[in-house]
């Protein structure tokens, strides 16, 4: 047997085990939240963008789309759909032209 060998202790171990699982419970929470964050800051500047390509429409064809599909279907927009599917953009109303997000059954 060797007895000149290094190696890491029981207790060694078990203290790096600890700071790393307390460093994962004050991370983990706030990045969820963050996630959220950034998801809804997206989706607000995906609607100003659909509603200044609206415009643009307008300015082009001397007037409005029908859905938010004819934007996609004339290359105003490259999709109606958010990155995970579950929502996509549409108008409010067909009178002012305001997009929203509705969720996709």
């Amino acid at each position: 047997m060797l007895k000149d060998e290094r190696a890491f202790t029981l207790i060694e171990m078990l203290l790096v085990l600890a700071v790393i699982s307390l460093l994962l419970i004050l991370i983990v929470p706030n990045l969820a939240d963050k996630n959220e964050e950034v998801h809804n800051k997206g989706e607000e500047a995906l609607i100003q963008m659909a509603e200044s390509q609206v415009q643009a429409y307008y300015i082009d064809n001397g007037k409005y789309p029908t859905s938010v599909r004819q934007l996609v279907n004339e290359n105003y927009l490259s999709t109606d759909e958010l990155a995970n599917g579950t929502k996509r953009l549409v108008f409010k109303d067909n009178h002012s032209y305001k997009v929203i997000i509705e969720h996709v059954d």
